[in-house]
């Protein structure tokens, strides 16, 4: 039997990561349906890929549902409209960066209706989402891992984390690690620059060494440095994924003394700075605090 799936939210990771199901929905014979608060996204969409462009209520009539939105809030509000038309045996995979509490309150939610929720938050940027290889991690019981996994078109590695809501703690915990890096990595080379080292050999020499990270691999040479800072991952919604990681830390009763000063750190850089800046631009305020541009 060929399937229907619908993606819900074509924002900088979700507009390719749908696109990929719209591939494969063709080369399948089934469906793909794409909804997004602006129609004119999903027409896009639409003309691009091939997929369907719907409404929020047409979206009731596919048999897999991904979300990839900016909050959980915004997903109840979704599923808020959406519930009274789910048919049962339904599957609602969440892509969305997502609070592990909100999964539990969903999955509760939706299971009254009948309807599979899964945690099922990406990693990997524009570029993995554009590429199809992003990872995927997977919060739900085995089975409905599995039943999930032929329907992650744009997943380069899908990796079953636990219960429900683990896949949004792993997200969290893995985005606060990115926040940790980055800031740590501008903090030195703010240092370096204003010794008059050179910035870009000060990076090829890291990123042959001890201290490397995707941060300096990926994100400070092609941004920072250059100064560009493309918007892709918004330093607002990295705060936003750094305080839920605080918030995993305080349910087990945790000691992260450094995690709790990377997000106020990073609260701070998306106030001053601004919540919808690229979320490297937070080394600008590491820059104002030295006095030195990170170039």
């Amino acid at each position: 039997m060929t399937t229907t799936t619908a993606f819900l939210g074509l924002g900088a990771m979700g507009f390719p990561m749908a696109g990929h199901l719209a591939r494969a929905a063709q080369a399948s014979g089934g469906r793909a349906l794409v909804w997004n608060r602006s129609p004119e996204k999903a027409q896009a969409h639409a003309e691009r890929y091939g997929s369907q462009a719907v409404d929020l209520a047409g979206c009731a009539a596919a048999d897999v549902l991904l979300t990839c939105l900016p909050t959980s809030a915004q997903v109840d509000e979704v599923i808020g409209a959406l519930e009274a038309q789910l048919r049962p045996g339904t599957l609602w995979v969440d892509c969305t960066s997502g609070h592990p509490d909100a999964a539990g309150a969903q999955r509760e939610r939706l299971f009254a209706r009948g309807v599979t929720f899964l945690d099922a938050p990406v990693s990997g940027g524009t570029g993995g989402a554009e590429a199809g290889t992003l990872t995927v991690m997977l919060g739900g019981e085995a089975a409905e891992v599995e039943q999930a996994r032929p329907h992650l078109a744009f997943a380069g590695k899908a990796v079953h984390v636990g219960g429900p809501g683990t896949g949004f703690a792993v997200k969290a915990i893995n985005n606060v690690l990115l926040a940790v890096n980055l800031w740590a990595a501008g903090e030195g080379l703010a240092a370096l620059a204003r010794s008059g080292v050179n910035v870009r050999a000060a990076l090829e020499v890291i990123n042959a060494s001890s201290g490397r990270s995707n941060a300096s691999e990926n994100l400070i040479g092609q941004r920072v440095v250059s100064r560009e800072f493309p918007v892709t991952f918004a330093l607002g919604l990295l705060a936003k994924d750094a305080g839920i990681a605080l918030d995993v830390v305080e349910s087990v009763r945790g000691s992260a003394p450094l995690l709790a000063q990377t997000l106020g750190l990073y609260r701070a850089a998306a106030q001053i700075i601004g919540a919808g800046e690229d979320h490297t631009a937070a080394l600008r305020l590491i820059e104002q605090m030295n006095g030195q541009e990170i170039a």
